[in-house]
């Protein structure tokens, strides 16, 4: 889980980068205008900032150049921009933001540019590391008999083949593949009951069952 600054002056761009990260596992904290966004940074130095362009008080890129005169850019900073010219992404770009995202932003490129931008700010050594890894395995392989289809057959040895002979990231992702097809298969395709029974609401859920390739197909009649 990382810690996520997204600064955006439009509302609803906030809330939809938050319900998205949040549900990635995410801790995110929103900011509406520059202003904000240096009080966050003050309290603590965030993994990772998505950064909108054209903001009502300072402009995502002058907050940027600040925070690099100030040693304050510490940090992975990816832009966002609707209107943005390519003069400015690349003026951002030598300032010292990581990646530019062109709005409307789509979901693909959105985590494929915040994996990237962790990947790039993370400052743990490899062997720091390996406890969270280890710890994050041992609790899916804690829940995975009991997920899978067939669960009783299964069992612990083959779950923990399945997911340690790949990294971290495929592992989880086919862990929550199985759990969500468990769960439709038990209700029926009924994306309704799934919902109550994982504790997501229904639109988190269809975006996350989507990400995951999860086939709806089979279960149609039920989607109420």
């Amino acid at each position: 889980m990382a810690n996520i600054l997204v600064v955006d002056d439009e509302h609803g761009i906030r809330d939809l980068l938050w319900e998205i990260l949040n549900d990635e596992g995410h801790n995110v904290e929103l900011a509406e205008n520059a202003a904000q966004a240096r009080a966050a940074r003050g309290r603590e130095r965030p993994d990772l900032v998505l950064l909108d362009i054209w903001m009502p008080d300072t402009d995502g890129v002058t907050l940027l150049k600040e925070w690099s005169a100030s040693g304050a850019l510490t940090m992975p900073v990816i832009m966002m921009s609707g209107h943005a010219t390519i003069d400015t992404a690349v003026e951002a770009t030598k300032i010292g933001a990581l990646a530019f995202l062109e709005k409307p932003i789509t979901l693909q490129k959105l985590l494929k540019a915040v994996e990237q931008g962790l990947s790039r700010g993370a400052v743990r050594k490899p062997a720091e590391a390996a406890p969270q890894t280890k710890q994050v395995l041992a609790e899916a392989l804690e829940y995975m008999p009991a997920m899978l289809p067939g669960a009783h057959s299964v069992g612990l040895p083959n779950s923990q083949n399945f997911l340690l002979d790949k990294p971290l990231r495929e592992a989880r992702d086919e862990f929550e593949k199985a759990y969500f097809e468990y769960h439709l298969a038990r209700e029926n395709g009924s994306m309704t009951r799934v919902a109550e029974k994982t504790g997501l609401e229904r639109t988190h859920l269809y975006r996350k069952l989507k990400q995951l390739g999860v086939d709806l197909g089979r279960g149609k009649r039920g989607l109420i």
